[in-house]
C-alpha cells in the first residue's frame, strides 16, 4: 500500500465526520458566512463588495459539495427550471 493510500484510509473517518457536520449545521455555517461577509463589506465601505460576494458564494458551494456525500459529492449546480 502506497503512502497516498495510507493517508486516504486514515483520513476517511475525518472526511465522513466533516460531511455529517456540514449536513447538520449547513444553515448555521451559511449564516456565519453571510454575517462575516457583511462585517468585512462594512469595514471596507463596500470597496470590495463584488470580491466578497464571489468568495462567499464559492465558500457556500464548497459547503454544499462537502455536505452532499450521498450523491457522489456533487450537488446540482443549477436549480431546476420553474414549472410553466
Amino acid at each position: 500500500m502506497g503512502l497516498m493510500d495510507t493517508l486516504k484510509a486514515k483520513l476517511a473517518p475525518a472526511k465522513d465526520k466533516v460531511s455529517d457536520l456540514a449536513q447538520q449545521h449547513g444553515g448555521k455555517i451559511e449564516q456565519g458566512l453571510d454575517k462575516a461577509a457583511k462585517a468585512v463589506d462594512s469595514k471596507t465601505k463596500g470597496k470590495y463588495s463584488g470580491t466578497i460576494e464571489s468568495g462567499t458564494g464559492k465558500a457556500k458551494q464548497a459547503l454544499d459539495r462537502i455536505a452532499h456525500k450521498d450523491d457522489g459529492g456533487t450537488p446540482p449546480t443549477t436549480p431546476p427550471p420553474p414549472a410553466t
